[in-house]
């Protein structure tokens, strides 16, 4: 019987550390394609510069934005840092909480991409005190973007209506019961 235990524990303790790797291995991929795509577009373009991909529709447009969307608080270095950290922190937190359980697969890859794409805008924030946008809907003139802004957006979208839509009050208790 202790034996069978054992093995069920190891077995367990080895799904979770497969899952670890490959969200480790997701995670640093998404990153690098951030990375590369904006590495792409400061290599080949001037600030301000815009291609259109569809005339009139979508183009790619390179700015740098010191702030957050939309270019709110502009400038506030310390404070998307310690946002940053903080988000970073509650992030890592539950994605660990999920690991534990299948039932929140959904919610450890979204987690993974809002994770990657706050790590891609940081890794701007540091290095050039700015975010690198460029994807323009110009038809709408919507602001410019970039791919980790996807990510974060588009993957806390979800996350919000998974949480709502599927699971119920007590699958959050089990989450963060004090037995895991």
């Amino acid at each position: 019987m202790k034996q069978l235990e054992n093995h069920k524990l190891i077995h367990k303790n080895k799904m979770i550390a497969e899952r670890n790797l490959s969200a480790i291995i997701s995670f640093l991929v998404l990153v690098s394609i951030d990375q590369l795509t904006k590495y792409i577009v400061i290599q080949n373009m001037a600030l301000y510069e815009s291609v259109p991909l569809i005339k009139g529709v979508f183009e790619i447009h390179y700015i740098q934005n010191p702030g957050a969307a939309w270019g709110m608080f502009a400038n506030r270095q310390l404070l998307f840092t310690v946002c940053t950290v903080i988000i970073f922190v509650i992030g890592i937190t539950v994605y660990y909480k999920c690991t534990r359980l299948e039932k929140y697969n959904d919610i450890r890859i979204l987690l993974i991409f809002i994770l990657a794409g706050g790590l891609g805008n940081f890794i701007d924030r540091i290095r050039y005190e700015y975010v690198i946008d460029f994807l323009y809907f110009k038809l709408i003139n919507f602001p410019v973007f970039n791919i980790a802004d996807c990510y974060v957006t588009v993957c806390f979208i979800l996350l919000v209506l998974i949480v709502f839509f599927k699971y119920k009050e007590e699958d959050f208790e089990d989450l963060f019961s004090q037995k895991r």
